[in-house]
């Protein structure tokens, strides 16, 4: 596994970091440690989590992703670099949600009773909260890096005007900035590179690419004219499975990854490793999340960080994108 800088900090990543999201709720608690075991064995250091998780959640299992590491970490946590997220509601009080300082504050020694640390690598907003100052943010993710409880500060989801408004305000204050974000990215949606690239090459920014295969999409699985797999993201409960469904499940997307699933296959490639591959050779990505629900796709996923494309896999990519109708952002959030 390739070990990359992040952003202009000192600290060293693994190129492919493991999304946790579904351990709690899509993987038991064995079945998310063989999971685990799979990213070890490959060389993933560097774990992905929210306090909120897994997804799809509720009261009983909000919180079980961060669970479930911390007894897997047990004795070996100075050899992974963890990242966690705070921001969605975590309690049915006024102040159990969003990023202010009172929230924050409750999140963050939440976050490190369950993962059984006293510190986190990486502390991320998982949104933009506008009913919150980002100086209050910033502040109180700057106090949390000198109380020794967080190393670095990043951010989820945010929009590029958004980024380099709180890069201002960490500058004009000089307290703690954000090193990363956390956007979504792949061969289906690539928004982010006419602003949000571009921003984060300029400003040193670790870019950590979640969904690089378009919520399981990109392997190919699912068919135009028919349903959605039972227990995939597409199923999920609550606002979960429709976002998704506004995202990627659309008649069009559905025959145009057939296409290109037979496009790459006449080349004897996986869709799943083309998409991933090209994931990690776009300009100014840090590092692409990949998760799963069962060890042998995180196995097979894997395989993508090995795979060379050539000029036809990244045509047959480029077309994919530019052959799509053009939706909003409102319209896929």
């Amino acid at each position: 596994m390739p070990v990359v800088q992040f952003g202009r900090t000192g600290m060293r990543v693994s190129r492919v970091c493991l999304g946790t999201m579904t351990f709690g709720g899509q993987a038991d608690e064995k079945t998310s440690a063989a999971i685990m075991d799979v990213a070890e064995e490959h060389g993933i250091f560097f774990f992905d989590l929210a306090d909120m998780y897994p997804i799809p959640n509720d009261a009983t299992t909000v919180g079980k992703t961060e669970e479930f590491v911390g007894r897997w970490m047990r004795g070996k946590r100075d050899r992974f670099v963890l990242a966690s997220k705070f921001h969605a509601p975590m309690g049915a009080g006024p102040n159990d949600r969003g990023n202010s300082r009172v929230h924050m504050m409750r999140a963050v020694d939440a976050s490190l009773r369950r993962l059984q640390t006293d510190y986190l690598d990486l502390y991320q907003i998982h949104r933009w909260d506008d009913t919150t100052p980002i100086e209050e943010t910033l502040q109180g993710l700057d106090d949390l890096r000198r109380a020794g409880k967080i190393r670095y500060a990043g951010a989820s989801n945010l929009a590029a005007w958004q980024l380099m408004s709180s890069l201002r305000a960490s500058e004009l204050k000089n307290i703690v900035r954000f090193e990363s974000v956390q956007p979504r990215y792949n061969v289906l949606f690539r928004s982010i590179e006419a602003e949000m690239v571009p921003a984060c090459v300029a400003n040193g920014l670790a870019i950590m690419a979640y969904n690089p295969l378009a919520a399981g999409m990109l392997t190919g699985k699912y068919r135009a004219g028919q349903p959605p797999i039972a227990g995939t993201r597409f199923t999920f409960g609550g606002n979960s499975g429709p976002l998704y469904g506004k995202r990627y499940w659309h008649e069009e997307t559905l025959a145009l990854v057939e296409r290109l699933k037979a496009d790459v296959a006449s080349r004897g490639k996986s869709l799943t490793h083309v998409a991933l591959r090209w994931v990690l050779d776009q300009p100014g990505i840090t590092v692409a999340i990949v998760g799963a629900s069962k060890p042998e796709q995180l196995q097979d996923s894997l395989k993508g960080v090995h795979v060379t494309l050539d000029d036809a896999d990244r045509a047959a990519c480029d077309g994919a994108w530019y052959a799509l109708p053009r939706r909003t952002l409102a319209d896929e959030s």
